[in-house]
């Protein structure tokens, strides 16, 4: 599959689960290799991002055994018990991967060298390279910022106070890893607060953990990480592409079942619901220390919204999104404070707003965000080929866009989407 037609949707009624949620089932590998026995993780993303992480601790010598029905097997050797690896460690396009494996091989005593794919090899390394090196770990890279990376580890790493510019999960995550090996107490502090499913997985395993709004830290030396089991929830941000549709598709309503409610995710949602959607939580749950509920969404009457920066952190992969969502809405949509966007998988300002534009919508370029106009009849322009540049959000984004199209339009590098959500088309296509 190299690209695919998408076409008008017609009202929608669906029940649907959407894969599992990718940054958890990242660190719950990571957790797991790091463990002193066993560990078991049901539903697992199968996605290529959740692979390199996989192959990445295999090269490190922990044996990881996938079995059937979405079960992983991860035989964890301690935190202290990785291997050296006899060759590179391949992170291909998963930024994830690199930035907290980087937190961990910096309180081991390894010598590895991580490479990337050609995206994956733009995006900025300095933000954890900096703080990691102030701990005590050597680290080189291409132009001090960039794949590749040679990194030797110390086990006697110190405790840092960091103070972060962005609010960063990665960041965040790498230097709390890191600081699980040093002598005393590691603070983390950023300007809002991002992600949390590694503080989460943390209090869950009974690390010595606290955080305090948007401070973090954990006392180092951690002797032992029992083995444990978990469930992953669906993702968030998979499932915001179907809520997008849900709402957009005129008389529509779709559940989307199991998903992933924490409040560091739901900004897209919540936004959402500030622009008159018709969104509700059902049975909400705690499961392994992460709120889950199912999400009804029926189709609605939007209005514009000003996105500003601290809205962006917990929902900055659905932001290309919104701009699709906002040429629906009446009103101008102003999206502000947005410029990681410019260094994800594609400059994904840039992408969204050039193939918008192809289906006419009335979208401006701004260096930190975008201009939408709202009430705009999607239709293909002189091009019924959209560019997905190899971004799976993009993709993704462009398929919601081209439900709601006056004319097929075409996807090209569609199986980008396999980065994250591996069932997309299929389960786009059986709605």
């Amino acid at each position: 599959m190299s690209e695919m037609k998408v076409q008008k949707k017609f009202p929608i009624h669906a029940e649907v689960n959407v894969s599992p949620d990718k940054s958890i089932t990242h660190r719950a590998v990571m957790f797991a290799s790091l463990s002193s026995g066993e560990c078991v993780i049901n539903n697992y993303l199968n996605s290529k991002d959740c692979y390199s992480t996989i192959e990445a601790f295999r090269k490190l010598g922990i044996k990881i055994v996938e079995e059937k029905n979405r079960v992983l097997k991860v035989y964890g050797k301690g935190l202290n018990g990785l291997s050296q690896p006899q060759e590179v460690i391949d992170a291909c396009n998963s930024g994830t991967t690199v930035r907290l494996l980087l937190g961990i091989l910096s309180g081991n005593e390894i010598e590895a060298t991580i490479v990337g794919d050609e995206s994956l090899s733009k995006r900025p390394m300095a933000r954890v390279i900096e703080p990691l090196s102030l701990m005590g770990a050597k680290i080189a890279a291409k132009e001090n910022n960039f794949l590749p990376i040679k990194i030797v580890g110390n086990k006697n790493l110190k405790p840092i106070t960091w103070t972060s510019k962005i609010p960063s999960a990665q960041v965040k995550s790498s230097i709390l890893f890191a600081g699980m090996y040093a002598r005393g107490e590691t603070i983390y502090k950023e300007p809002t607060l991002s992600r949390d499913h590694t503080e989460r997985i943390m209090q869950y395993l009974k690390l010595p953990i606290s955080k305090k709004e948007l401070v973090v830290s954990i006392k180092g030396k951690v002797k032992e990480i029992k083995p444990f089991e978990i469930t992953i929830p669906d993702d968030p941000s998979s499932a915001s592409y179907f809520i997008a549709m849900g709402v957009l598709v005129p008389n529509s309503s779709i559940l989307i079942k199991n998903v992933c409610i924490n409040p560091t995710r739901i900004g897209f949602i919540n936004i959402l619901i500030k622009m008159g959607a018709k969104i509700n939580f059902i049975n909400p749950r705690i499961l392994y220390n992460e709120p889950i509920a199912d999400i009804k969404v029926e189709s609605s009457k939007l209005k514009s919204i000003k996105i500003t920066e601290d809205m962006v952190p917990s929902m900055i992969d659905e932001l290309p999104l919104l701009a699709v969502v906002a040429t629906q809405a009446d009103g101008i949509t102003e999206i502000k404070g947005a410029q990681e966007l410019r260094v994800k998988e594609s400059d994904r300002i840039k992408s969204i707003v050039t193939e918008l534009q192809k289906l006419g919508a009335k979208v401006i370029e701004r260096p930190d965000g975008m201009i939408i106009m709202g009430n705009t009849n999607l239709k293909p322009t002189r091009d019924n080929v959209l560019e997905t540049y190899s971004d799976h959000r993009i993709a993704m984004s462009l398929a919601v866009a081209g439900s709601i199209c006056d004319g097929e339009v075409i996807i090209k590098d569609a199986e980008c989407v396999e980065i994250s959500f591996p069932d997309f088309w299929n389960l786009y296509n059986s709605i």
